[in-house]
């Protein structure tokens, strides 16, 4: 069994849940490779064991490789994969409010708060050397599967992908890291699968590409580097700007060939640092759960953005208007760029951190920025309150993590560099900040803590 990479995804009527030969590896699990064919035998086996009716399957697997499963099984059954905004009982509901008879699925062994059907009661072993007969092709035009925004800049929003979309999302990914690392290559991801980033690189990338996913996902320095070990070269870490600078931090080897980063600006000098200290190229792709991936740069050496091939970013008054292969229509984005003649941009802001006190502009993100830099500040985050003073203007708040420098320091640095209408009032001193598992800050719980 082989199944090739289709020329044009975007173009096909139907697609494969695979691809690649049955030997390549898929997915390291306990220092060995389990290649396709061994892994779509599995997944064709939790697929029939799937009761029903289920009109889709909610993943609340952690596990990387239950993950993969569960995610294949739904693929091969026609049924899109849903991923929670956040792992609440509230959320839940609200997903299983829009898809009813949406089933819930987790790892098996796992005691799960949210409830839902543990993948061992669906019989997922296979004899050892078993093989999938054949590989279906799927409708390509069929929603495969449905994330979320962050919520970050406000409430979650459900976004629906096909088939034919992941495919061609991948596939511009794929030619991207195949340029550093060669066709075939062993990723390990400190993201979780169960968002966009996370399926993106380590689940598509495994399913559709030329990756093999490592099953672990470390946090802890050392935990990273010693899986790093036990992969073999080419490797991928796929990681996020705050994990990578703690990894750094640590002053440990990390044994890997290319690093991708995403979900917050990453630092020229962080990059710069990440690439002298492995001596592998660092990429930080662009995009969003409505987009997927549309462009990449390597910040170590450039600051401008290079779409991938059949992209196209065009600057409106609300934001950037972005057309892609794996978008059905135009789709619009809150960030604010400047587009040189050869298609290359700059990100300068987005439309919701742009805020104006006294007659006086600014931009969130850049004041924040600038926190940032204050030296003895390891976290921050600058917004804007949500109520009006007795001058009727919103002011702006600061949450700083800074264990060993004073408020009076802080501030002191702020105020030669800030405009008065824009000095944080208050800056509260807090001993982390609310970052979700992919390092984002959701506004909600930014406001929370600071009422708090």
């Amino acid at each position: 069994m082989s199944i090739p990479f289709p020329a044009r995804a975007c173009d096909a009527a139907q697609l494969p849940w695979l691809a690649g030969a049955a030997t390549r590896a898929l997915i390291w699990r306990d220092g060995s490779a389990i290649d396709l064919g061994a892994f779509a035998a599995q997944a064709e086996i939790v697929a029939a064991a799937l009761p029903e009716p289920a009109s889709a399957i909610i993943n609340l697997c952690a596990g990387r490789y239950a993950f993969l499963l569960a995610f294949a099984a739904a693929l091969r059954t026609g049924r899109p994969t849903l991923l929670l905004p956040a792992r609440t009982p509230a959320a839940l509901a609200e997903v299983r409010q829009a898809w009813p008879g949406a089933l819930a699925l987790h790892e098996p062994g796992a005691a799960h708060d949210l409830g839902g059907l543990q993948m061992d009661a669906l019989g997922t072993a296979p004899a050892r050397g078993t093989t999938a007969r054949s590989m279906a092709l799927l409708d390509a035009t069929r929603v495969a599967l449905v994330g979320h925004t962050s919520g970050s800049s406000g409430a979650p929003q459900p976004q629906r992908k096909t088939l034919r979309a992941l495919w061609a999302s991948n596939a511009a990914n794929q030619t991207r890291l195949a340029a550093e690392l060669g066709p075939h290559f062993n990723i390990l991801a400190t993201v979780p699968p169960q968002h966009m980033y996370g399926i993106e690189m380590s689940v598509l990338l495994a399913l559709l590409g030329g990756g093999a996913v490592a099953d672990a996902q470390p946090l802890l320095p050392a935990d990273v580097v010693a899986e790093l070990r036990k992969l073999p070269a080419p490797r991928l870490l796929v990681t996020t700007p705050l994990h990578l600078r703690a990894l750094l931090d640590a002053g440990l080897e990390l044994p890997c060939e290319a690093i991708v980063s995403a979900t917050a600006p990453l630092d020229a000098a962080l990059a710069r640092a990440a690439e002298a200290h492995t001596g592998a190229p660092l990429i930080e792709v662009y995009g969003a759960t409505e987009t997927c991936v549309v462009a990449t740069r390597r910040p170590a050496h450039e600051p401008l953005w290079t779409p991938y091939p059949g992209v196209d970013m065009q600057s409106a008054p609300d934001g950037v208007r972005i057309e892609a292969p794996q978008l059905s229509a135009p789709v619009l984005l809150g960030d604010l760029v400047e587009r040189q003649s050869d298609g290359r941009f700059a990100l300068v802001g987005r439309v919701s951190d742009l805020i104006e006190i006294a007659g006086k502009r600014a931009s969130l993100g850049d004041l924040t920025r600038h926190l940032l830099a204050v030296p003895g500040v390891e976290d921050a985050v600058i917004i804007q309150h949500e109520d009006v003073d007795s001058s009727g203007v919103r002011r702006l708040a600061a949450l700083v993590v800074a264990p060993g420098t004073s408020t009076a320091a802080i501030m002191a640095a702020l105020r030669a560099s800030f405009d008065p209408a824009f000095l944080p009032r208050p800056l509260k001193r807090v001993p982390r900040l609310p970052r979700n598992a992919l390092g984002k800050l959701p506004r909600a719980a930014l406001l929370d803590l600071l009422r708090g």
